[in-house]
């Protein structure tokens, strides 16, 4: 018997709403969401079977006791991609901060980093020839 399942990463904003517009126009769907009307404090997305949350570091904070971090490069967010210059191009155009522009890595990928609206890293990435 497998004791777990169906690994989840969450990401903590000060600005759900901020957040959830930026990820679903990258093609992530809304899977989940708390409460249903009004602004959430905890919004699950999913982009070809994977999950990602967001939950505002607020009701992290007061609903959890726990010390939330709300920015900075504390995770990265992955997305593979047939075409990393567009990708990270539509990354930037939704505001997403450039970091580091799409170059070589190991001699087969082709990656650039960005950072969301809050600053959490995503890495768009490509198998090249």
């Amino acid at each position: 018997m497998d004791l777990f399942r169906a690994p989840q990463i969450v990401l903590f904003t000060r600005d759900i709403n901020r957040a959830v517009t930026f990820y679903v126009a990258l093609g992530f769907e809304e899977a989940f969401r708390t409460p249903t009307t009004g602004t959430p404090i905890h919004v699950d997305l999913v982009l070809d079977g994977y999950r990602i949350g967001l939950a505002t570091e607020t009701s992290t904070r007061e609903d959890h006791g726990l010390n939330p971090i709300a920015d900075g490069q504390r995770a990265a967010v992955i997305l593979w991609t047939d075409d990393v210059p567009s990708g990270f191009a539509r990354l930037v155009s939704l505001g997403a901060r450039p970091v580091t522009l799409p170059s070589r890595w190991l001699d087969r990928l082709l990656i650039a980093w960005a950072e969301d609206p809050d600053g959490h890293l995503v890495q768009v990435v490509q198998t090249i020839d």
